[in-house]
C-alpha cells in the first residue's frame, strides 16, 4: 500500500471512529447529568411516596370515620330494634292477659251456668223422686185398700154362705 492510500484509509477509519464516538457519546449521559437525573428521580420518588402516604392516611381516616358512622348507625338500629321488640312483646303480653281474663270470665260464666243447671236438674230429680214416692204411696194405698176390700167381700161372702 502506498502511503497516500494508508493515509486515506486511516483518515476514513478515523472519521468513522469520530462519528461513531460522537454517536455513542450522544447516547450516553455524563456523570453530572446522571447525578442530576438521579436527584430528580429521587425527589420525584420521595414526592410520590409522600403523596401515597398522605393518600393512605386520608383514606384510612375516611375509613375510620365511615366505620364509626356505621357503628353508630348499627347501635341506633339495635336500640330501635330492641324498642320495637319490647313494644311488640308488651303488646303481646297485654293481649295474652286480656285473653286470659276473657277466658277466665267465660269459664266463670260457664261454671255458674253449669252450677245453675246442676241445681235445677237436682231439684227436678228430687221433684220426680217425690212424685214417684207419692205415686208409690198411692199405689200401695190402693193395693191395700183393694186387698182389704177383697178380703172383706170374701169374708162377707164366707159368712153369707156358711
Amino acid at each position: 500500500m502506498t502511503p497516500k492510500q494508508a493515509e486515506a484509509i486511516t483518515a476514513v477509519v478515523t472519521g468513522v471512529l469520530k462519528d461513531s464516538i460522537s454517536i455513542i457519546s450522544q447516547s450516553f449521559v455524563s456523570k453530572e447529568e446522571m447525578h442530576k437525573s438521579e436527584m430528580l428521580h429521587e425527589a420525584a420518588l420521595s414526592k410520590f411516596k409522600g403523596e401515597v402516604k398522605s393518600s393512605q392516611d386520608n383514606h384510612f381516616s375516611l375509613l375510620q370515620r365511615d366505620t364509626e358512622r356505621l357503628r353508630t348507625d348499627i347501635d341506633k338500629l339495635r336500640s330501635e330494634l330492641r324498642y320495637e321488640i319490647d313494644k311488640v312483646t308488651a303488646g303481646q303480653r297485654l293481649d295474652l292477659n286480656l285473653e286470659r281474663g276473657r277466658i277466665r270470665e267465660e269459664l266463670s260464666n260457664q261454671n255458674t251456668e253449669t252450677s245453675n243447671l246442676t241445681n235445677k236438674l237436682d231439684r227436678e230429680i228430687h221433684a220426680l223422686k217425690t212424685q214417684l214416692e207419692a205415686g208409690k204411696y198411692e199405689v200401695i194405698k190402693y193395693c191395700i185398700g183393694t186387698v182389704v176390700s177383697v178380703t172383706a167381700v170374701g169374708l162377707g161372702l164366707l159368712r153369707i154362705f156358711k
